[in-house]
Formats: C-alpha cells, structure tokens, sequence
C-alpha cells in the first residue's frame, strides 16, 4: 500500500492550557511537512496525543490536517479509543473527511487477550475501505503484537501494514526476514522509534514513522531517502547530526522535547497535555543546541 509507505512524519498537536487545539499551529506545522515533501503526514498518532483529546477535537484536528495538507501530502490519521465503537466512529469520520488511511493502537484500562484485539481491528476494518495500519507501541499501550497475531490481522483484507517498534536486540534483519516470511507480500513494514529507523530502513523496512519528522521534515527525509536508497555514508552523516536530538529523545520522551523544541522554533507556545510536565528548563541549552545542529 503506497500511502503507508516512505516516510511518515508525525506532528504534536498544540493545544491551550485547558486542552483545546490550536487550529492555526496546527495549520503551520503541518504546512511545513507539506512544503518538504513527505511521503504522507500521520495526525493523532503518540506524538500527537489522540489519548488525551475528546472525540469532537480529534474530529477538528483531522480537519484543520486535511485542509492544510490541501490534497498535496496524504493524511493518515490515528484512530485508536478505549472502546471499539469510538474508534469505529473515528474511522468512518476519517474516510468522509477524505484520510488516506488508518493508524490504529489498542487502547485499553483492562489487559486485552489476542481474540480481542483481533476483533477490534475486525470492527474498524469493517467500517471503511481505507487501509489499517497495525500500531504496535507496548510502551504506551502494554500490549505487544506477537507474530501469529500479526499474520491473523493481515487475512483482513484493509490491515495492510505495521508500525513496529524498535527490536530490542537491534537485529532488525531477522525480525523483518520473519515478518516478510508470516506477512503478505505486498504488506508494508515499517518501524517508529526515530534514533534507530535508519538502520531499519537500510535492512529493507519499507516505512520510517518519524516523530522529528513532525518538526524538521526536511532533515528526516533527508535521512530516510539515504537511508533506503542504502547510502551508508551519507546515512551516518545525518545520524550523526540527529544524534543530540536523538539522545533527548531517548532521555526524557520525544513528546517532551519536541513540544519544547516547537516552542523553541517559534512554532507554538502549547505545553505538553497535563499531567505531563514540559522539559525542564535546564535542559534548554542542550535542546538549542540539537535544533542548532539540525539547522546547519
């Protein structure tokens, strides 16, 4: 599925201080990944904070997306809720509103068992033609996808791709062997996890889910285009210059630091959604310095 490969960068959503979306610093940020050209833009994802958004203002956001984007960059947009009928409804607004497809994590308060996740995804396929992508983020969810349930959701015929996360042996050549072995042919292989998606992209993943995409988009892509072309020199350079935004990353939580970084840059003044607190102030020399590094 074309739209879900490539790179996919992945904006905040600011918002005020009672947590309503800002509109018009939406409309910017994602005007710059559309200026940069992108391979597709994923709203409402983790670094959007879907979770702490009513459904009302999930439907305005996708919105405000769809209009800045203007048709240029396809929208994939998350539809993931603690109840399978919100994130049904999610889904039928996105395919009226014109998204490209579907981002879809298994919120849950209740440990889910696989029979159930399965029949979740079964519920939003049914909903629309657009194409699911499975988001697998045991860190936020606590729920990992094994790879007989993977290959159980790809028999439905709109879960067409993955968004995995970072393996923790980094041995990303035979996780994706094994996948391309259980998956379809044509299904879309992707990871999430920014400092280590380039080595992703240079064993053959077929997607990069990019959260410094959402605010350097030109640089991401610059990234992502040596990496899957199998540039390893020029793949190492852009690493290198990421590297002290990667270790942010790592640190203290890609929300925080790119809200911060986004504040910043002159881009909004949103805060992280409570109870998460913003970056500590002491940190912000070391954050000025990785944009600085981004920037040259």
């Amino acid at each position: 599925m074309t739209v879900m490969r490539g790179l996919s960068a992945f904006p905040i959503t600011p918002a005020d201080a009672a947590g309503q979306p800002l509109a018009a610093d939406l409309r910017r940020l994602v005007l710059r990944m559309v200026r940069a050209g992108v391979d597709s833009i994923g709203v409402l994802g983790s670094t959007g904070g879907y979770a702490y958004l009513t459904p009302d203002q999930r439907r305005s956001v996708l919105e405000t997306a769809m209009e800045a984007a203007g048709g240029k960059v396809p929208v994939i947009v998350g539809v993931g809720a603690l109840r399978s009928d919100v994130s049904a409804a999610l889904a039928r607004h996105a395919a009226d509103a014109g998204a490209a497809g579907l981002l879809l994590a298994p919120m849950s308060y209740t440990p889910l068992t696989d029979d159930e996740v399965f029949h979740h995804f079964q519920m939003i396929a049914d909903t629309s033609d657009l194409p699911v992508c499975i988001y697998n983020n045991p860190s936020t969810t606590h729920f990992r996808f094994g790879p007989a349930l993977l290959a159980r959701l790809a028999e439905l015929p709109t879960v067409c791709a993955v968004k995995m996360p970072l393996p923790d042996n980094g041995d990303f050549a035979a996780e994706i062997a094994l996948l391309r072995h259980l998956l379809p042919p044509d299904f879309v292989i992707g990871y999430s996890g920014d400092w280590n998606c380039s080595a992703a992209l240079l064993q053959g993943a077929d997607s990069w889910f990019s959260v410094a995409a959402g605010l350097w988009p030109e640089q991401a892509l610059a990234l992502a285009c040596a990496a899957r072309a199998g540039d390893r020199a020029e793949t190492a350079r852009w690493q290198a210059l990421f590297q002290p935004m990667w270790q942010l990353f790592q640190a203290h939580g890609s929300l925080r630091v790119v809200h911060a970084a986004a504040c910043l840059m002159g881009l909004t003044q949103a805060l992280p959604p409570r109870p998460i607190l913003p970056l500590a102030q002491d940190l912000t020399p070391h954050l000025q310095a990785a944009i600085r590094a981004l920037d040259a």
